[in-house]
């Protein structure tokens, strides 16, 4: 297990260069009401006062339920302004735009939500002399399950390098609510949906092959082809004659 008293200085200070080298006066981010987002926002509001958590209802039922209540409780608990964004209007103007383009997949439909939760998150933070913040853990990084320019794209990430595991037993040291640590992960794109179902792992399985290579043979099969099936995620674009 890390040391979370001397991860909480490190990645405090890590987030106050930044911020410092940027010139930006505060940092916006996602608030989901999940185990990533609670980590970040209480890390960014360590390191920074001046931090804003957005909720961003898209269209999924469960955003304006549990989702909502939960995002108020992490807030609330760790002293986080909050604002929200409604995007759920913005999310069915763009697919009745793009419809008459193209046959918009289930899997395109519902990342369309991460991507406009990136736009807005940058509204705001362009407009107020902000830096986005990242909520991506490694465990999902590795494994790809995350949208290519939703929530992949921010200005810096300080859980970047750390576990499921590890995230739990942060938030477990910070006293976050046991709601949080104890409701099962999900991205909230659609009614039901969860994290590891949609992968098809646990994230027990997960991190246990990442932290020590071990895994069933099953399992280790179907995490080594989802790391490769997204390795495009993990690369910078493509640039013809730059590198």
């Amino acid at each position: 297990m890390r040391n979370y008293e001397k991860e909480l200085a490190i990645r405090t200070a890590f987030i106050r260069s930044i911020l410092e080298d940027a010139g930006a006066a505060g940092i916006v981010y996602g608030n989901s009401g999940g185990k990533d987002s609670a980590l970040v926002g209480a890390l960014c509001k360590a390191a920074c006062p001046n931090t804003v958590g957005i909720i961003l209802p898209c269209g999924s039922k469960q955003n304006y339920g549990s989702d909502r209540d939960d995002a108020l409780l992490v807030a609330k608990h760790f002293g986080i302004d909050v604002r929200e964004i409604d995007l759920t209007a913005v999310k069915e103007a763009m697919l009745a735009a793009v419809s008459p383009a193209a046959a918009v997949t289930d899997a395109a439909k519902a990342n369309i939500s991460p991507r406009l939760r990136m736009t807005s998150l940058y509204a705001v933070a362009q407009s107020e002399n902000r830096l986005v913040a990242g909520t991506g853990n490694y465990s999902e990084y590795y494994a790809g399950y995350f949208t290519k320019w939703g929530d992949g794209a921010y200005d810096l990430n300080p859980i970047a390098d750390l576990t499921v595991t590890e995230i739990y037993e942060f938030l477990r040291y910070l006293g976050c609510p046991a709601r949080i640590i104890e409701k099962a992960p999900s991205a909230g794109l659609f009614d039901g949906q969860t994290d590891e179902k949609e992968m098809g792992l646990t994230y027990a399985e997960l991190d246990r092959y990442i932290l020590t290579k071990e895994a069933e043979p099953a399992v280790k099969v179907k995490i080594e082809a989802r790391h490769s099936a997204t390795a495009h995620k993990r690369r910078t674009p493509c640039q013809f004659g730059v590198e």
